[in-house]
């Protein structure tokens, strides 16, 4: 009998496509630019090798500093502060 998959996706497929139409990724989502104290919603677009943990997954931040052409995010989960270092294409302006 083979062994089951312990991959970092395991059985979260289908909870990322649930209630969501797939969408291919636009240019204007690969060149989206924040002002460093913008707030911002983490989420998992395109490609998910490079994708936030699905725990940060709809959570609202703020932009400490870009790094790259990634950006610093700043939240606060639970009683603690986290630093997320997320690229521009999984980031959308909240609000």
């Amino acid at each position: 009998m083979s062994k089951k998959s312990a991959g970092f996706l395991r059985g979260k497929t289908r909870v990322m496509a649930r209630h969501r139409k797939p969408s291919k990724l636009r240019v204007r989502d690969l060149v989206k630019s924040f002002s460093i104290g913008d707030s911002v919603v983490v989420l998992q677009n395109g490609d998910m090798g490079n994708a936030p943990h699905m725990r940060y997954r709809g959570k609202t931040g703020k932009v400490m500093e870009r790094r790259g052409s990634a950006y610093v995010i700043k939240l606060h989960m639970l009683d603690s502060w986290k630093t997320l270092v997320v690229p521009a294409v999984h980031l959308q302006k909240a609000g």
